[in-house]
């Protein structure tokens, strides 16, 4: 359950009181979702998380399984 929190906290460093405003972030949208990340706003980087909120927990998920897996082959 750390996984994806430490990601969440890892993506967005230096804007974590405006994390729509992290560039890693922004990118992430626009590879997934085709807006374009130099016009995202609060409102469309919130409603996006809200959309698709079952496959980002996914997608966190999948992060802490990889972190695990990478972890324990060291």
């Amino acid at each position: 359950m750390l996984a994806p929190l430490r990601f969440l906290w890892n993506a967005t460093r230096g804007h974590r009181l405006r994390p729509w405003q992290s560039p890693y972030l922004r990118w992430r949208v626009e590879t997934y979702s085709g807006m374009h990340a130099e016009t995202l706003t609060a409102r469309d980087v919130l409603g996006f998380v809200w959309r698709t909120r079952g496959e980002l927990w996914h997608f966190l998920l999948w992060t802490g399984e990889i972190d695990r897996e990478a972890h324990r082959r060291m």
